[in-house]
């Protein structure tokens, strides 16, 4: 896929004409986030929306939903831009990263936030792990977070937010020293995206900061195992707080590491009712 081409599939719309105006000195910030166009990652982006923020969400076969979450945003005052982007393919993950991000640079020259929201997750028992299987977990959930970090760095060194720009990457507790049955190849993926946030953490510093969100159960799945209410009923007993956590309340903790906590960098906050400590 060609850089031109890439572009002209972006989607960009103008919210309501009484949505907070932008000024020379103080721009609406402007928010990436890669797999916003469903479950907890459209709610991160309407959290960002309701706080003033404009919008770049990409999607990889959810255009549609895409489509339908941004009117939402949109009635916020939210610019909202949409753009294809897959993450299998390593190579053009870093081809349409560096296009997404030539196109933003002509049209805003700077980037403030940066969720790695998107995420492939299925089980993988060992007797049944193929090479494919952990090369497509490893290039969706690690390998693409660092390469669309490396494309839209320069941008985020020239935020023009007072607490720095941020780089929030979803992990998950269960790869933090929690591991999960026939989850083997998965975790993996995920335990390299918490050491990329330390890292990154060092090197984007001072002006940009990196952390990371660890869920355990934001939001149960739509298919498989999980999906089975006895199967949820087993997982809550071992949760402290007896019960799962929202969309909401991960879409808060983003907003908030990402636009308040100005000297949290590095650092892995856990969102898992206390499963980690049972």
């Amino acid at each position: 896929m060609t850089a031109t081409r890439t572009i002209a599939m972006m989607r960009p719309t103008t919210g309501p004409a009484e949505a907070p105006m932008p000024t020379a000195d103080r721009p609406r910030p402007l928010v990436l986030i890669t797999g916003g166009a469903r479950r907890v990652g459209a709610q991160i982006a309407a959290a960002f929306a309701a706080a003033g923020c404009d919008l770049v969400v990409t999607y990889n076969r959810s255009e549609r939903e895409a489509e339908h979450a941004a009117e939402r945003w949109r009635s916020t005052g939210a610019r909202v831009t949409l753009a294809p982007l897959p993450l299998d393919d390593p190579a053009e993950t870093d081809a349409r990263a560096e296009a997404l991000a030539a196109e933003i640079t002509r049209s805003t020259g700077r980037l403030d936030v940066l969720v790695h929201n998107a995420s492939a997750y299925f089980s993988t028992p060992l007797a049944e792990t193929d090479p494919a299987d952990g090369a497509r977990l490893y290039a969706i959930n690690a390998l693409a977070p660092l390469l669309i970090t490396k494309r839209f760095a320069p941008l985020l060194a020239r935020t023009a937010l007072a607490t720095g720009s941020c780089v929030v990457c979803m992990c998950d507790m269960h790869a933090m020293g929690r591991p999960r049955k026939d989850f083997a190849a998965y975790s993996m993926s995920k335990a390299a995206l918490a050491e990329m946030v330390r890292s990154l953490a060092r090197d984007l510093a001072p002006r940009t900061r990196v952390v990371g969100v660890a869920p355990g159960v934001v939001q149960w799945p739509d298919e498989g195992h999980e999906s089975d209410e006895d199967a949820q009923r087993a997982y809550l007993r071992r949760v402290p707080l007896e019960r799962a956590g929202t969309a909401e309340e991960a879409a808060e903790v983003v907003r908030w590491l990402a636009l308040e906590a100005g000297y949290i960098t590095g650092e892995i906050l856990r969102l898992d009712g206390g499963r980690s400590l049972a």
